[in-house]
């Protein structure tokens, strides 16, 4: 999976809370590097989202990567302070909605649906 978060500590936090999955975690600070990790290969069953980045936010990397069809399938869950209902995202066609802070718990039931062992 990938997690593109720009907070340092909100990152490594819960970079460690998706490593209990077992699966690998790989971390982004915004979406212009998030874009440079998928397009040299990694495609994880799953992207952890944040929208407010500084370079490159999540809205636009959304739309990069819906354009790119090498990277258009693979599910996003937003993860957002400012945004707090689904609605407001519908048309990133995001798989779900995480508002921060985070419920784990959620977070990780998610993850496991989108990334099946």
């Amino acid at each position: 999976m990938l997690l593109v978060e720009d907070d340092g500590d909100v990152r490594e936090a819960l970079a460690s809370t998706l490593e209990e999955l077992g699966d690998e975690v790989r971390l982004a600070s915004d979406g212009a590097e998030a874009l440079l990790l998928l397009r040299a290969g990694l495609h994880p069953c799953v992207i952890l989202l944040d929208l407010m980045m500084p370079v490159m936010d999540g809205f636009a990397f959304r739309r990069e990567q819906r354009a790119d069809p090498a990277l258009a399938d693979i599910p996003v869950i937003v993860l957002s302070g400012a945004v707090t209902t689904l609605d407001e995202v519908r048309d990133m066609q995001v798989a779900a909605l995480l508002t921060k802070p985070v419920d784990c718990d959620r977070m990780l039931r998610l993850v496991a649906e989108l990334c099946p062992s």
